[in-house]
């Protein structure tokens, strides 16, 4: 569900501040270097949020150790403020949900050390504002943010000004928020917001957005559907190339558990455990989307797997893992059904594969070590699951997963185990052009 954003402007808006140069937002800041993670509170609560609800989710956090492993953020997505600002101009919190104030509420989540985040200000559930200026209310609405303690903005896309108010396109609309935000770090001597981009990715945002916020969505919402997991890797499957360390492609929340989206038909075990580690490797922000009192175990055990979320968080590497083959498809092939199957990446570590089984039967699932271009060849892998947590012995030349359950994934970390065996197979792992030092080609080359 997309959250607060845009506002209207105020028709009498002078020129002079709609067409104020913006100031220059520089990104790598030290803020967000690593995606996310966190809780979203929209799929347990819509609109029904509250003080309460947001307090009992963050010990919930605590308690199941989620926020041990890295999950600190505590997101409100929607719905948290009165239906008008105030007479000065400010946002003002529902005084029926939130009767404590922000501040309250954001001191006792920071003394749990777990950040406090929020979304925009006029809302995609149609939480109307009183109209100011467009460019004032972006100042005047950062600096209330980072009073009130929030340390996380989601920026949405809906309620758009007429043309003829804001007079900006999708760029320049958030190129005002980046502007405020990183005005305001400048004049307070503090630490700018976290600026997550909603776009849905209906103007590419991946190709411009790096230069304003830290992430920016690149589909529209997920429901708890094995379809909508595979269309989303699909459509991120070419675009991988952007999220890096400060910019992060975001895939939307992590639903592991299927009980947490009526009206969709669920998802299984396999198929959250395949949800979260494309997310994960793929290095999306992760934002839990599911009611933490009834998620079951094996899902907890999901969302807690370390060795997993280690490559989310990796300090070294920030780059995503991307397809080196489609799989059933022809390399390239857009295929919302079965997307690319066949996946690496860096790490601190070693080589990140992942396999996906888009087929509704198990599959084995067969690759040559050299197809990932971060592999070298004539050498030996060390091969690690990153799902049963078991050394799994030595790859030479190739690998074979059996048996990978429908529509479930095999992770796997291959580490640098020394030069292959001597008589190993044919001189080169791969035949084409394949020459002998006197200039013959190698059999079958």
């Amino acid at each position: 569900m997309g959250s607060f954003v845009l506002l209207l402007a105020s028709i009498l808006a002078s020129w002079t501040l709609l067409s104020r140069e913006p100031r220059v937002h520089a990104l790598e800041d030290g803020v967000a270097k690593l995606p996310v993670l966190g809780y979203n509170t929209w799929n347990a609560y819509g609109c029904g949020i509250s003080e309460a609800a947001v307090l009992s989710d963050a010990h919930m956090l605590v308690s199941l150790g989620l926020r041990d492993v890295g999950y600190t953020h505590v997101n409100i997505d929607d719905c948290y403020a009165e239906k008008n600002r105030s007479a000065s101009g400010d946002i003002v919190a529902s005084a029926a949900r939130f009767p404590s104030g922000m501040n309250n509420l954001t001191d006792q989540i920071h003394a749990l050390n777990m950040c406090y985040s929020d979304s925009g200000w006029y809302t995609c559930a149609h939480y109307p504002v009183t109209p100011h200026s467009f460019l004032t209310l972006h100042d005047r609405d950062a600096k209330l943010f980072q009073d009130w303690g929030f340390d996380y903005l989601k920026f949405d896309n809906c309620a758009i000004p007429y043309d003829d108010i804001i007079r900006q396109g999708i760029v320049g609309k958030y190129e005002r928020i980046a502007t405020a935000i990183a005005q305001l770090a400048q004049d307070t001597g503090k630490p700018p917001l976290i600026l997550s981009l909603c776009e849905w990715g209906n103007e590419q945002p991946w190709l411009w957005a790096k230069r304003f916020g830290q992430s920016w969505r690149t589909t529209g919402d997920i429901n708890t559907s094995w379809g909508s997991i595979t269309s989303i890797i699909n459509q991120n499957s070419f675009i991988t190339w952007a999220s890096d360390f400060f910019g992060h492609n975001d895939m939307d929340m992590v639903c592991a558990d299927p009980s947490t989206s009526s009206g969709n038909s669920g998802i299984t075990h396999e198929e959250a455990k395949t949800h979260f580690t494309a997310w994960a490797l793929m290095k999306s922000p992760l934002l839990i989307g599911t009611n933490l009192s009834a998620i079951s175990q094996d899902n907890l055990s999901i969302l807690k797997n370390q060795e997993i979320l280690a490559i989310n968080q990796d300090p070294v590497v920030g780059t995503s893992v991307s397809p080196f083959r489609w799989g059933i498809n022809p390399n390239w092939v857009s295929n919302s059904t079965h997307p690319a199957q066949y996946w690496s990446g860096e790490s601190q570590n070693g080589t990140v594969f992942m396999l996906i089984n888009t087929l509704s039967k198990p599959a084995d699932m067969f690759f040559s070590l050299t197809e990932s271009p971060w592999i070298r060849a004539g050498r030996q892998y060390a091969v690690r699951d990153l799902w049963t947590h078991t050394d799994n012995g030595t790859a030479i030349r190739n690998f074979t997963a059996k048996a990978v359950p429908a529509h479930g994934v095999v992770a796997l970390l291959l580490t640098d185990a020394g030069d292959e065996p001597p008589s190993s197979g044919p001189p080169c792992a791969v035949l084409q052009w394949c020459m002998d030092k006197n200039g013959t080609l190698a059999p079958g080359a």
